[in-house]
């Protein structure tokens, strides 16, 4: 992927919302560009386009650059892996959004990907990012054994925490406990796979391709797993009481849908209590795990606990 010339690294003292307009921009052109070069059948190729452009917050990406920055990696190696998670989970918005599935009309404000291509095309765009997922993070490695060996080690972790262990998984439980989930521990664990284990894969993949160390990679997966659930939290409390225009969908979705959510255990304030403490526990982990630069990761924390949307 020949994106070197606008890879560069955010200002150290920028605020938290211009570092995530850099790399989301950053993110977008080297998106664009993949799928450009990718030889993809025309229809196809607009297909899977139209949903990796339609305007994702990139959190996945910005957290593997910001867990890389914590150990002072450069970034060309970061950017085709931060690339292919994208298209992993650009990919799970597909399918999710399918009759078959969820059965939405609306993603980020926009007609999903089956309203537009039919479903069809819309399986094949999910399917075409999932496999160009891989080929792109193999661009990752260079030419030594010691870099290669690396990235098979992300690659292999990729497809574990995206696969029939990690995110499928949570996708097929959730399919399978709609409307008969009967415990938090139940919707927890749904989404400690569903959610939880992409954004895992992210920050692990971000530190290995930094060099770091188990202990640094098993608080960064505590980190991970933290936020994710906190970053549900916030989805469900959004639902309720969010802005329609920023949240890109109609509010109350969920209950109309009968849905079980935070909320649904624990009300709007017990589920804000527990964003809290979950988003608290894993800024902890970073800051006790030893990383050169940790400050991003703490604020991002922050930034994901308040958004707005």
């Amino acid at each position: 992927m020949k994106n070197n010339e606008i890879i560069h690294a955010c200002a150290p003292d920028a605020p938290i919302q211009a570092y995530i307009e850099h790399y989301a921009h950053m993110m977008n052109v080297s998106l664009e560009q993949s799928l450009a070069h990718s030889g993809a059948h025309p229809k196809l190729l607009e297909a899977m386009t139209y949903s990796i452009m339609a305007g994702g917050k990139r959190l996945r990406p910005i957290l593997m650059i910001a867990a890389a920055e914590a150990l002072e990696a450069e970034l060309e190696r970061i950017i085709p892996v931060a690339c292919a998670v994208e298209m992993i989970h650009t990919y799970s918005l597909i399918h999710d959004d399918l009759p078959a599935m969820d059965d939405d009309d609306y993603r980020r404000g926009k007609l999903t990907n089956h309203k537009v291509y039919g479903e069809a095309m819309a399986i094949l765009a999910g399917d075409g990012l999932l496999t160009h997922a891989f080929y792109t993070a193999a661009q990752a490695g260079s030419t030594d054994a010691q870099s290669m060996t690396q990235v098979l080690g992300v690659i292999r972790e990729m497809a574990a925490f995206a696969g029939i262990t990690g995110m499928v998984a949570g996708q097929a439980a959730d399919m399978e406990g709609e409307q008969g989930i009967t415990s938090l521990q139940q919707l927890e664990a749904i989404h400690l796979r569903k959610t939880g284990d992409l954004i895992v894969f992210a920050l692990r993949a971000g530190g290995r391709l930094a060099g770091a160390s188990e202990a640094q990679l098993q608080a960064l997966e505590s980190y991970g797993y933290g936020i994710g659930l906190a970053f549900q939290i916030q989805d469900d409390i959004l639902d309720i009481s969010g802005d329609p225009n920023k949240i890109g969908k109609a509010v109350n979705s969920d209950e109309r849908t009968g849905k079980v959510t935070y909320p649904y255990f624990l009300g709007l304030e017990g589920s804000r209590r527990k964003m809290n403490e979950l988003t608290s526990a894993s800024k902890e982990a970073v800051q006790k795990a030893g990383l050169p630069h940790p400050s991003r990761l703490l604020q991002l924390a922050d930034y994901l606990m308040n958004r707005d949307r």
